[in-house]
């Protein structure tokens, strides 16, 4: 097909408008040939008869003149040395507002990054609220593209047939454009899902040529019919698109096989009244079938579609789909929008005036009212139902950029989405200003604005909380890391410690030559690894310096062979007699402990926690870093012939940031109403803070409570106890060491 003449575009645009300004039409086509000179599309074709094919599209919507050169115009700008300025001085505002809203809107990239999308839909909608000639053009423009999108390096493809469906199609329904949003789903459904495309179209051609007779057989039977009682009707069978049928089938869950309406007739009457006319007879000749009966005449659709549906089963059993309408309601449904364009006495400005009227534009009007205003985007997203929103949640930062987000969504997947340095960061959420935990599920329109602290590492559990891929991957890349750096911080303690005791001195460089020999590929790698538990400090100190007398190592890695839980300390052969006796603080050769989340991978003992004041051990397990437990605790007693995973540990705690420690106390309490209460109000007065209550009754006097609770240090601790000592309905109060 050759490319569109000059006088053709002129002569489409006369056949509907008799009133139309030849020359302004003549100049865009000079103007934009010019423009775009030489260049060619990915078919090889000239790219000017792009524009021109679109401007086509439009003429049969029968669009006024402005609209169909802002379509001959519309890429020139983008695309070519042409300025929006030289386009008002030649054609006027009205045609630079079009093509400027059009140019905004080929910036938009719709699909490719997900979270980008909602803030360009939101522009998108802007630029068309201006003027819907915009849409207008924009859709056609993108029918074309889909029409000749074979032409497209195939990884394009995908994206622009996505977009369409998901975007420019719905646009097209919502805005009544029946036909277009057809085409253009069929377009996209023939590139997103080939096989079934073609699947589809095959079995389709079947049945047509099966039951081609049948269908010239009703519409003569109906048109007949019809004509007997006066009526005067068009009648016409179409076949449904293979998307709708593919549509139906995936929603339904039936096989091709069970579809009954793959045929439909559309019977265009004069007046309202034959509409009702023409259901009547139809139904007593056939029999209808039960809930396939709408009536849209009597409640439109909202983007105005006005229609009867009924479905009957027809001659040779099969059934058939019937839409009843008027012309003016089959023009609706066809054009939607467009089809108000009307041209009284040469007059064009119907289109701006009926646009005021029409529900689909007012619900753009409103879409877009609330979108600028930004006063409820819940109540926009939700009420746009366009199929881009089903499963997204669309949210705010304080700056009001829009963040999408996969519905079920937190803000802990909105800081991620936001930057992976914010979610790293994140300690606290505020939605709409209130704080909320970060594990709140976000709503469409939400405000969400993220606490920070720096030097924070997310918490591992929020890998299986969160919704989206982001922050899953950054999560789990920040705790690998940051256990990695515990870990290692960990191994470089223990390994100076074993150096200082071996007399030895300690460097990375030291250790860098001894990598062969420990079979690790860089320092850090040894570092963890002795943290972890993995590899002994012993065996380090050894391979950095193989000359070393055994008897110089010291314990296999400790000054403190093993304890046996009452602060006696067993000497073996080999110790340097360097041990501290229980009374005396640690050395500070000590690892300094400072509580949970520090720097150092450290758990305290679960049954009954150690606290500030309490003198410490620390025992290393393989993989699972530091357990901190007070000398006295029972619980030594299983690591006594494993001196290697005895550490040397001392306090080291900060008073600019004071932290908790848990300890377990138990009591005994008399049962009488409110004791709990009594007991918990005085942990609380004393600012404990209470983590778990376990209680048992023995007998039904009394109550053994088992308290889990974090508090400063020991001297904290010693108070707490002393005041519910002082308690009436107390009878025993200790702490446990576990």
């Amino acid at each position: 097909m050759g490319m569109m003449r000059q006088y053709e575009l002129v002569d489409r645009v006369r056949s509907y408008n008799p009133n139309t300004d030849e020359d302004l039409l003549n100049r865009a086509y000079v103007y934009a040939m010019r423009a775009h000179g030489t260049q060619k599309r990915a078919s090889g074709d000239p790219f000017f008869a792009h524009p021109l094919e679109v401007a086509a599209i439009l003429t049969d919507l029968k669009l006024d003149d402005a609209t169909i050169v802002a379509a001959v115009l519309h890429d020139t700008v983008e695309d070519t040395a042409a300025t929006l300025e030289e386009i008002e001085s030649m054609f006027g505002p009205e045609i630079r507002r079009l093509v400027d809203g059009l140019t905004k809107i080929k910036k938009l990239d719709l699909v490719s990054k997900k979270a980008a999308q909602g803030e360009n839909f939101r522009k998108l909608l802007l630029a068309i609220v201006d003027d819907v000639r915009v849409l207008l053009v924009k859709l056609a423009d993108r029918l074309h593209n889909m029409r000749t999108l074979h032409f497209v390096p195939p990884e394009k493809r995908l994206r622009i047939a996505e977009e369409t469906a998901e975007i420019y199609a719905p646009l097209a329904g919502r805005m009544g454009m029946q036909e277009l949003r057809e085409e253009l789903e069929e377009l996209a459904f023939r590139h997103i899902k080939s096989e079934a495309h073609a699947t589809i179209t095959k079995r389709l051609e079947e049945v047509t040529e099966r039951e081609g007779q049948v269908i010239s057989a009703i519409e003569i039977d109906l048109k007949e019919k019809l004509s007997a009682r006066g009526i005067h009707a068009e009648v016409a069978g179409r076949r449904k698109r293979p998307y709708s049928i593919w549509r139906k089938m995936e929603r339904k869950s039936v096989s091709f096989e069970q579809l009954s309406d793959i045929f439909g007739f559309r019977v265009i009457v004069d007046t309202i009244d034959d509409c009702y006319r023409v259901l009547g007879i139809v139904h007593t000749t056939w029999p209808m079938v039960p809930g396939r009966y709408k009536d849209y005449i009597s409640t439109p659709k909202q983007n105005d579609y006005r229609s009867i549906h009924t479905t009957v089963v027809g001659p040779g059993h099969s059934r058939v789909e019937l839409q009843i309408r008027t012309d003016t309601m089959d023009r609706i449904a066809e054009y939607g929008i467009a089809a108000h364009a009307h041209y009284k006495d040469g007059r064009t400005t119907e289109l701006t005036q009926f646009a005021d009227e029409s529900r689909a534009y007012q619900w753009l009007r409103r879409t877009v009212d609330l979108l600028a205003e930004g006063d409820s985007p819940e109540e926009f997203l939700e009420h746009t139902k366009l199929e881009l929103f089903h499963d997204q949640v669309f949210c705010f930062t304080p700056k009001g950029r829009l963040i999408a987000l996969p519905r079920g969504a937190t803000p802990i997947d909105f800081a991620y989405a936001v930057h992976t340095d914010v979610g790293n960061t994140a300690v606290g959420a505020k939605i709409n200003g209130r704080i909320a935990p970060l594990l709140t599920e976000l709503q469409n329109g939400d405000e969400v604005e993220i606490t920070r602290a720096e030097g924070q590492a997310p918490p591992a559990a929020w890998e299986s909380l969160v919704v989206t891929g982001k922050a899953r991957a950054a999560i789990r890349r920040a705790t690998r890391t940051a256990v990695r750096r515990q870990y290692a911080g960990l191994g470089r303690q223990i390994l100076e410690r074993a150096f200082s005791r071996a007399e030895r001195p300690f460097t990375d460089d030291k250790l860098k030559a001894a990598l062969k020999r420990l079979a690790r590929t860089a320092v850090d790698d040894v570092l963890a690894a002795v943290g972890r538990g993995e590899m002994f400090s012993g065996d380090v100190v050894k391979a950095v310096y193989p000359d070393l007398e055994p008897e110089k190592r010291g314990g296999a890695g400790d000054p403190k062979a093993a304890s046996n839980g009452k602060g006696w300390f067993e000497l073996r052969k080999g110790d340097n007699l360097k041990f501290k006796l229980p009374g005396e603080t640690p050395g500070a050769n000590a690892i300094p402990i400072r509580g949970l989340g520090g720097d150092l991978p450290v758990r305290f003992a679960p049954d009954g926690g150690a606290v500030p004041g309490d003198r410490i051990v620390g025992i290393l397990t393989p993989g699972e870093g530091v357990t901190i437990y007070p000398i006295q605790s029972p619980s030594l007693a299983a690591f006594d012939n494993e001196p290697d995973r005895w550490l040397d540990v001392r306090w080291d705690l900060d008073d600019k940031v004071p932290q908790r420690f848990p300890a377990r106390i138990a009591l005994n309490s008399i049962n009488e109403p409110g004791s709990l209460a009594q007991i918990t109000t005085t942990i609380a007065e004393h600012d404990g803070n209470i983590d778990a209550v376990a209680m048992n009754r023995p007998n039904p006097d009394f109550t053994n409570v088992t308290i889990d609770l974090t508090v400063w240090d020991l001297k904290h601790l010693s108070a707490i106890i002393s005041e519910l000592r002082e308690k009436r309905v107390i009878s025993r109060v200790e702490r446990v060491v576990g």
